[in-house]
């Protein structure tokens, strides 16, 4: 519980004068004209929310095909030292699809599959200017419930890169490096055991991928283990560094929405509902993965010190189940333990987190999703007291509840129609190395992971094959682009209604009844939604196989 104070709460407290930095940066009128120059006559005057939109698509779909020619070619292409050659088409839409989208899926080993230029100029780069998009869109939406102009979208995707993004990872880079991950462009290390056989040793630029991976949560390893690499996390310091880098940035976004709406006791609130659900899921995660795992029942292996299957001995029991609660509540996805090893109730505990999708969620994207369940609770209690509901002075109508609604069902839909579909089909079967609740778990896990842009996965599953590399694609980025979209034209509505001031009859934003409401909203909204998938797989696992 020490570990997890120290971990959680002192992250919460560096992330408040990172938030106030970060306000600063998306408005740093100084670096406007700076940015300007660079991005020439697209980056010059105000956007609209369409416009605002269209630009962001724009740049995504350049990213896209960027990341998409890259793979393709790579074998032609230099920083090639290990000879990586030709990727299946299916595999190459699914990765440009996961990297553009900050999901971050990997069904292949970077190691394996991709030479060093497919790692760094189109995946690394892509972790960089997928999270700015979100950090951007954020600021935007911030802007606008302000009653201020929305900016412009390459001005706000360069200050996230520039100001944010490239100055944390640099020192979070250089610190990996004094930890001990590698920093070099050499080929693999080819070593003599001492019985004499030869082993290859991966290696490369792992330390600046590494860095942003956490940061922008990302997620995508250098290595196809992932943070349960001993390459890719070589130590407790560089274990502790890595998970607060995980929740630092996403902490901090609730704060520089509080300080662009000049409203922080209102952020305060936002950021304890947040942390509630968040200390929630981490003490269930770590109680029910202080039992023994079912696998080891008939082995000659301790038993009393909980449920060590999957996990790095190094870090102990409660690392792992930690870092899966971190890592799948800000959308991060990368993993300090095998996640298909976890007890069945602590595996729950990370899908509950991506069917939440805002308990600090992603860069920028975990607080846009906070305030679609902000709309829908403020609507909900203006019903209750019969007054025309409000936020922030802002009149919520139909239409603005229409546009979260839709926004928070269709993740919902996505998860659950893709499992539906793969589960009754070979395209599912054929692919579990388990059956019955775990098998569907594994399913469940897969399109709940690529509808939250999270990218960890119940590795169990072989989802290497044409229908999961195109079917989780299209999720990923359905799953990225709606639930952005909807917000902006939410601020759109609202911006063409008059501010009204506000009242004593007008639901306060900054008090205790408000966090209720909130946290009422998002479970009423989570539990129907997901609450009958989870019995059929998780729950029903843990019912059958745990005494």
């Amino acid at each position: 519980m020490l570990f997890v104070a120290l971990i959680v709460g002192g992250t919460a407290l560096i992330s408040w004068p990172l938030g106030r930095y970060m306000a600063w940066a998306m408005d740093a009128n100084a670096f406007t004209r700076l940015f300007q120059s660079i991005g020439g006559a697209s980056t010059r005057g105000t956007q609209d929310w369409k416009q605002y939109m269209l630009a962001m698509l724009a740049f995504n779909i350049v990213m896209f095909v960027v990341c998409f020619a890259l793979l393709a070619l790579q074998q032609y292409l230099p920083l090639n030292p290990d000879g990586k050659g030709a990727l299946e088409g299916s595999l190459i839409f699914n990765t440009a699809a996961s990297f553009t989208t900050n999901t971050n899926l990997q069904h292949y080993s970077g190691e394996v599959s991709l030479s060093y230029l497919s790692q760094l100029a189109a995946l690394m780069w892509l972790q960089f200017v997928s999270a700015a998009t979100g950090i951007a869109a954020l600021a935007a939406l911030a802007r606008g419930l302000a009653g201020r102009e929305l900016g412009n979208f390459f001005v706000d995707v360069q200050r996230a890169t520039f100001l944010v993004l490239l100055p944390i990872a640099l020192v979070v880079a250089c610190l990996l490096v004094s930890g001990g991950l590698p920093m070099t462009f050499h080929g693999a290390a080819v070593a003599t055991t001492l019985e004499g056989v030869q082993q290859t040793i991966a290696r490369g630029p792992v330390a600046a991928f590494v860095a942003i991976k956490q940061l922008g949560t990302n997620g995508g390893g250098f290595f196809g283990p992932n943070s349960t690499h001993p390459l890719e996390n070589t130590s407790f310091w560089t274990n502790a560094l890595s998970m607060i880098a995980i929740i630092i940035i996403p902490m901090a976004c609730v704060w520089m929405f509080g300080r662009i709406i000049g409203r922080m006791r209102h952020a305060a609130v936002i950021f304890g509902v947040m942390m509630v659900l968040l200390l929630v899921k981490i003490t269930g995660a770590v109680y029910f993965e202080s039992a023994p795992t079912e696998a080891f029942a008939n082995l000659a292996v301790e038993q009393t010190a909980g449920n060590l299957e999957g996990k790095e001995l190094r870090f102990g029991p409660t690392g792992g189940p930690l870092w899966s609660v971190l890592t799948t509540s800000t959308s991060n996805g990368s993993v300090g333990a095998m996640h298909d090893s976890l007890n069945p109730m602590t595996g729950l505990m990370p899908m509950i987190g991506m069917w939440l999708n805002a308990t600090f969620g992603g860069v920028g994207v975990g607080m846009i999703n906070m305030f679609l369940y902000m709309v829908v609770g403020v609507f909900i209690a203006g019903m209750m007291i019969g007054r025309t509901p409000e936020y922030l002075g802002w009149r919520v109508e139909a239409r603005e509840v229409k546009f979260a609604m839709l926004a928070l069902l269709s993740h919902g839909f996505f998860i659950l129609v893709g499992t539906a579909v793969f589960a009754a089909t070979p395209w599912g079967r054929d692919t579990l190395n388990n059956i019955g609740p775990h098998g569907f778990s594994e399913m469940l896990y897969e399109f709940t992971s690529a509808a939250a842009n999270n990218g960890s996965g119940f590795e169990g599953l072989g989802d290497n094959t044409m229908p999961w590399n195109i079917a989780t694609g299209l999720v990923m980025l359905l799953g990225r682009f709606i639930p952005i979209i909807l917000p902006l034209a939410i601020i759109g509505s609202l911006s063409a209604k008059r501010r009204s001031a506000e009242s004593s009859g007008t639901l306060s934003v900054e008090d205790g009844t408000f966090a209720g409401m909130l946290i009422a909203t998002i479970f009423i909204v989570g539990a129907l939604t997901f609450f009958p998938a989870a019995t059929l797989g998780p729950i029903a696992e843990h019912l059958t196989y745990m005494k």
